[in-house]
């Protein structure tokens, strides 16, 4: 490791420090189980620097170069300068867990502001300072019913067409919890009330809904849900996203107990991989609430101070007793977002997510006057984007889009899915013009 920036340790070096703790190896320093531990190669060839970069470079100037009309929990939102030039400074970018609010007040007080901004927006009390992405967010949702929902049940309903990859991390999240989950019917792209109300009994521990839906659907029928779940004692999950909160229904107007989903579509830009979970509940769960919450109070000196108030310590010293597995979030993903969203203010947010109804209202508009198209499947209002049914098969098209510089979801056998935004709208003409090739 000699030369590295990041581990300059030296062999003599490294001897020294092995014999002050008396092992003869940094492998004695870890405890691996035999039936764990990896015993061969990972065939990774040390390189120099250079040689690294013109690999990596060579192999990301494969990808296509291709205007992307996608969405479905990612959303490409554009992101002013000054979020990336203040979230960059040393005392933010370098931050770990805030433990110190002395030195720490700064980043503190963001991240209580972003708390406040998910509080206003959702109509509820008790918002935490992130989580991992809206998956992880519905999985603690859900084990978070499992142990207030004093009831013999386990049942966990969640829509029919929930996101693959959110369904599997919620399966995952319940093994073990003795929950088990259970999928509702959806009427043109919306709840089927009436299916819902047939399934939801006195052993239900949680209904999840969403608005938007995946397929960008926004649902007329949330009151309706949350009654269906009052009724029966279970707990009403909302699924909705950070800027549709901004024009939609304030969910606790709707009866929402818990509100999850993605708040990474402002401050962060589409990466596929990397989130923010949002995550706000009533306060009578307050101590039922994963990860941590920042509190304000007062200094020694009386002057408004801010620290961390909540954090389960049981995830870091009693692991039985934790209310959750989180041990750490994603702080610095929720300062940019608290950072963009006070860059909009209350109307620029509002103006943007009314662009999101009407610019894929315009956009379905146009496509289903395009021959061999559908637009949208559902004869619903839409939040950002909708499906559309194509006479050809749906991978054809997908695959002639994409040789004209397009990507879209494929959803099913004569089915894609196109998300608009203020960053690829002003392309809707061209792709238009593509589904008229393609179509």
């Amino acid at each position: 490791m000699t030369g590295s920036p990041y581990a300059p340790h030296t062999a003599s070096e490294t001897e020294a420090m092995l014999d002050v703790v008396g092992v003869d190896s940094e492998a004695e320093l870890f405890d691996i189980p035999d039936e764990v531990a990896f015993e061969g190669s990972f065939g990774i060839d040390s390189k120099s620097e250079a040689s690294v970069r013109r690999e990596i470079e060579a192999r990301l100037g494969r990808n296509d170069d291709l205007v992307e009309f996608l969405g479905r929990g990612h959303y490409d939102h554009y992101v002013p300068s000054l979020v990336s030039d203040l979230s960059r400074r040393s005392e933010f970018l370098t931050s770990y867990t805030q433990y110190q609010p002395e030195i720490t007040q700064g980043f503190l007080q963001a991240l209580f502001e972003y708390q406040s901004i998910l509080a206003e927006l959702t109509g509820l009390p008790v918002a935490n300072c992130s989580m991992y992405d809206a998956a992880t967010a519905l999985g603690e949702a859900a084990r978070l019913a499992g142990r207030v929902r004093q009831a013999s049940g386990s049942t966990v309903l969640v829509p029919d067409h929930l996101h693959r990859g959110k369904a599997g991390v919620l399966d995952n999240y319940v093994d073990g919890a003795e929950l088990s989950i259970e999928r509702y019917p959806m009427d043109d792209g919306a709840v089927d009330v009436d299916a819902l109300a047939d399934r939801v009994d006195e052993d239900t521990v949680m209904v999840y809904a969403e608005s938007p839906t995946v397929h960008g659907v926004i649902e007329p029928s949330l009151s309706t849900v949350g009654e269906l779940a009052t009724d029966e004692d279970a707990l009403f999950c909302l699924g909705t996203d950070l800027v549709a909160m901004a024009l939609l229904e304030e969910p606790a107007s709707v009866g929402a107990d818990v509100v999850v989903g993605t708040a990474d579509s402002l401050g962060l830009p589409t990466s596929y991989g990397m989130g923010l979970g949002l995550f706000a509940t009533r306060e009578g769960f307050l101590r039922q609430v994963p990860g941590r919450l920042v509190g304000a109070s007062e200094d020694a000196a009386g002057n408004r101070a801010f620290t961390l108030t909540l954090q389960t310590r049981e995830q870091h010293i009693r692991k039985e007793r934790a209310t959750s597995n989180i041990c750490t979030n994603q702080a610095w993903v929720a300062l940019r977002t608290a950072m963009h969203v006070a860059s909009l203010g209350a109307g620029g947010l509002v103006d943007l997510a009314e662009d999101c109804v009407t610019d894929a209202r315009d956009l379905a508009i146009r496509l289903d006057e395009v021959s061999g198209l559908q637009a949208p499947v559902h004869d619903r209002h839409h939040f950002r984007e909708f499906v559309a049914h194509t006479d050809q098969p749906a991978e054809a098209v997908a695959a002639d889009l994409e040789s004209e510089g397009f990507a879209v979801h494929v959803v099913g056998d004569h089915r894609v899915q196109i998300c608009v935004t203020e960053t690829n709208r002003a392309h809707a003409d061209a792709l238009v013009a593509a589904f008229e090739e393609v179509a």
